[in-house]
């Protein structure tokens, strides 16, 4: 073979072997493509199903003020109310006369304040009731006795130890905010695997070690969840207590609203209501996708 033949077969191999690499570049990019349009298109479509359900709704909602000979405001009355209340939501002429994003403000406040401290509370005793079979054993009847207990049962006795309407209402969300998170996280620790643990003790793992490798990483997705359970209630909550209490905040705007005969005010509350605690669950829900134990 000559000389001549052996470098034409290196051009063929040479050119052979770019030509895969850029087929497989491309066959890459093409994979890449598909993957974001298939995600473009399943956002477009979860946006249409969205758009169909609200518009029935709409829809739903103006058959029956039209039934209701307008006694209850339709959608057209009502949003033009929200327009009003949102062109100015922060005025203050007043004890009684707030606007809608003062209400808002004290509500959001009375509510994460009364999370967060549910949370310190709920999440240690949840470690402790899901490592530990005697504290399970000591709490589990407790926790399974006032879980139940609707939390405006505990106003009275908020009002009885605080002796203020606002304490009053950051207690019963406290309250609210203890049980989803405790029983979550005390079935993430208990649901570590034998295995971590046996690995653990293998490697003499300190009790911190123990703690930050595999205790909290691998039960922080169920603790997310319990956070996130306890929102959504304790969002629920706050506006009954508001009613109780008086004074300020979105709940007591409804009540206020309701007696002053103005049900478009009403509905644009709930409505509002409604947006506050989806955003709190899709905060939950976006932390929650992106923990994940990687053991």
């Amino acid at each position: 073979m000559s000389n001549k033949d052996t470098l034409t077969l290196n051009d063929i191999a040479d050119q052979t072997e770019v030509l895969m690499e850029n087929t497989a570049i491309d066959n890459g990019r093409n994979e890449k493509l598909k993957l974001i349009l298939n995600s473009v298109l399943i956002k477009l479509k979860s946006t249409a199903f969205a758009g169909i359900g609200i518009a029935l709704f709409i829809g739903f909602w103006s058959l029956l003020s039209f039934y209701t000979k307008d006694a209850l405001p339709g959608p057209l009355a009502t949003f033009a109310v929200l327009k009003e209340m949102l062109s100015d939501p922060f005025y203050d002429y007043g004890p009684n006369d707030k606007g809608i994003g003062l209400q808002l403000f004290n509500s959001i406040k009375t509510v994460l304040l009364g999370f967060l401290l549910g949370s310190f509370v709920a999440i240690p005793i949840g470690i402790l009731m899901g490592a530990s079979t005697i504290c399970k054993q000591i709490m589990y009847p407790i926790v399974q006795l006032l879980k139940p207990v609707s939390p405006l049962a505990w106003f009275p006795i908020g009002l009885v130890v605080f002796k203020d309407t606002g304490l009053a209402t950051i207690f019963i969300v406290f309250i609210t905010s203890l049980w989803s998170t405790l029983i979550n996280t005390s079935f993430g620790i208990a649901s570590i695997p034998q295995d971590h643990k046996n690995v653990a003790k293998a490697f003499g793992f300190s009790k911190m070690r123990y703690l930050t490798k595999i205790l909290i990483p691998f039960s922080l997705p169920h603790i997310i969840t319990g956070l996130r359970l306890s929102i959504s209630v304790a969002w629920l909550v706050i506006v009954a207590g508001e009613m109780l209490s008086g004074g300020a905040g979105i709940g007591f705007f409804v009540w206020d609203s309701w007696n002053a005969l103005s049900l478009e005010k009403v509905i644009s509350a709930i409505i509002i209501i409604g947006i506050v605690g989806l955003l709190f669950d899709k905060f939950f829900t976006f932390i929650e996708n992106k923990v994940s134990y990687k053991g």
